[in-house]
């Protein structure tokens, strides 16, 4: 049988540790070079943004919900957060040391202690109302970080954004040491960096199970500190309707699980102005014109095919519903809607998500305005819906959003300025941008993290049982972190095509999610499709796929940042597998 771990792998694993650089930053940035001399930090730190000084204190003021927004408010704030992660929520990184070898390892507090003295920002940019609710490509998000062994770090950056992806990279430099003093080894550090894609995100699904908002604003946290940008709120579907919209109440009393299962008009906007603050943009998804069964108990008027069974036939999943097309109920509720809505998102976001997947022929047959599955009468009328339904978005100064199947499936005809959201795999990313279209790619066979958990469904013993054991989901496997670290967005594509992707999403939909297993169902696997958006797949410097052997250690040392500022990740792997930043224990070695 041959070695687990051959001895040339060991001489390289030795050899690659004393040449690389230090971990300590995810996503990897652009360019970085480490030393290893030691910088200690405490609460005497003096920091200066654009020549005025800022509080090295933490907590951070919690957010109001206000929709405006400054440079020194976002840049003060992203400060505390740095000061609390880096002298609170900490940990001390025996995982980055061989067995045992921690306390032979860690530097000495009481030998040439030197500390860190100054922290100096400078934000070289003004920042306008666009830069808090941009567009992709609308805000420079690029930043320079120095720390010199003299006890200075110095930060530049073209926006606040900016500002705080640097204060991310600079609080990730530092470590607890065992007796709970604060250090940084790896001095002096210089770091170039920008993303590779421009709209970095996750889809969060607050509809079919019900999510505090808490848990909400924990994880655009997290989702900060993994450089990414946006939150897709999914926040209504046929199963509930949690969000308030005082023009139309009843859409929530009826709708929601209970009453206390329900996000105001104040909540929604202290998730948006939480998120501005970190450098992320949460827009929200109101599925059109599937995907609506539980609002029949609402505005009946509105909805067909309410109760229609067998459910699979009419809806992708019970209860059914769609949006008439032709009902002259439809447009005055739709504009009520969307302005009482938009009017308050849009301070927050440029985007709004308008949906258009899954939806069924079927269901039309039952709606008394169309009476046939027929695609020749059907195609007509939605693309009269989408069209009237977009110029609602843009009424509000937002971009709307659309799943692929309305380009795709049911040929509607879009505006230039739609962005499509791919999800079902395959050529779907080249087709959408041979047609033009700005695409983000969820692609299900990646980056959808629900999957792989069983089916949600329930069987009756019998034909039912016997057709659909072992009960898996539609989409099983579950998808790993090395999984969801392989997929490129813009592989395969042409030049001009790749420009057209803008970015991606993992999706985390909820039939089997709530609050209590979110973390380690998003992380650390959006970790990976963080580094994956941030920092591409194509490593700059060899020009080649980054492997499983780069990411392991730096993901298993990230996850323990989460962990300590509080977010349940699960484990990269068994702790054997990186422990003193050995990539190779358990690398899988074939045969000769």
């Amino acid at each position: 049988m041959r070695s687990f771990l051959s001895s040339s792998s060991q001489l390289l694993s030795l050899a690659v540790l004393a040449i690389s650089p230090v971990l300590a930053v995810w996503p990897v940035p652009e360019t970085i070079s480490t030393g290893t001399k030691v910088l200690w930090v405490d609460q005497s730190l003096h920091v200066t943004y654009n020549g005025q000084p800022l509080p090295w204190i933490y907590p951070c003021a919690p957010s109001t919900g206000a929709a405006k927004f400054s440079s020194k408010q976002i840049v003060q704030g992203a400060v505390a957060r740095a000061a609390q992660y880096v002298l609170k929520d900490n940990f001390v990184p025996w995982m980055l040391y061989e067995r045992n070898a921690l306390a032979d390892s860690e530097p000495s507090p009481h030998k040439d202690k030197k500390l860190l003295q100054r922290l100096v920002i400078t934000q070289t940019g003004n920042d306008t109302v666009t830069t808090f609710k941009a567009k992709a490509g609308e805000v420079d998000e690029s930043y320079k970080l120095a720390v010199t062994e003299e006890g200075v770090a110095r930060i530049t950056a073209v926006s606040s954004i900016g500002v705080i992806r640097a204060l991310e990279s600079f609080s990730q430099l530092f470590f607890k040491h065992s007796g709970g003093q604060i250090y940084s080894n790896l001095i002096p550090v210089q770091i170039s960096d920008k993303p590779q894609y421009d709209h970095r995100g996750i889809l969060f699904d607050a509809a079919r199970s019900y999510f505090s908002v808490d848990s909400i604003l924990k994880t655009i946290d997290a989702l900060a500190w993994n450089k990414l940008n946006r939150m897709h709120l999914h926040i209504s579907d046929a199963q509930s309707w949690p969000m308030e919209v005082p023009s139309l109440p009843l859409l929530a009393e009826k709708g929601a699980y209970s009453p206390n299962a329900r996000y105001t008009p104040e909540d929604l906007a202290l998730i948006q102005a939480h998120a501005v603050e970190r450098g992320v943009q949460v827009f929200i998804e109101i599925d059109t014109p599937g995907h609506w069964g539980i609002t029949y108990e609402a505005y009946p008027d509105v909805v067909a095919a309410w109760g229609a069974t067998p459910w699979q036939d009419y809806c992708a999943e019970p209860p059914c519903g769609q949006l008439k097309l032709n009902h002259p109920a439809v447009d005055p509720f739709l504009d009520t809607l969307m302005d009482d809505v938009l009017a308050r998102t849009a301070p927050y976001s440029a985007y709004h998500h308008t949906g258009g997947d899954e939806v069924n022929f079927n269901a039309f047959a039952l709606d008394e305005t169309v009476g046939t599955n027929d695609s020749t009468v059907i195609q007509p009328l939605l693309q009269e819906f989408f069209d009237k339904h977009h110029a609602r978005v843009r009424k509000h100064g937002m971009t709307p959003l659309v799943w692929e199947e309305v380009v795709l499936h049911y040929n509607v005809t879009l505006g230039d300025d739609v962005v499509v959201h791919s999800w079902l795999g395959g050529e779907s990313v080249g087709e959408i941008t041979a047609k033009g279209h700005k695409v983000i790619s969820s692609n299900y066979n990646y980056w959808y993290l629900d999957c792989g958990r069983g089916h949600w469904l329930n069987f009756a013993n019998g034909a039912a049982f016997e057709q659909f054991f072992p009960f898996n989901d539609w989409c099983t496997p579950a998808k790993g972190w090395r999984l969801v670290y392989s997929y490129d967005p813009r592989a395969g594509l042409s030049e001009e095509q790749a420009k057209l992707v803008i970015g991606g999403e993992a999706a985390g939909w909820s039939e089997y999610i709530d609050e209590y297993n979110i973390d380690t169902i998003l992380w650390p696997r959006a970790s990976a499709l963080g580094e994956v958006l941030w920092s591409g797949r194509i490593d700059s410097h060899t020009g080649q796929n980054r492997s499983q052997l780069d990411a392991a250690p730096r993901l298993a040392e990230f996850r323990e940042r989460m962990v300590a500022r509080g977010v349940g990740s699960a484990p990269v792997h068994m702790p054997f597998c990186t422990q003193g930043r050995n990539a190779t224990a358990c690398e899988y070695i074939p045969d000769a």
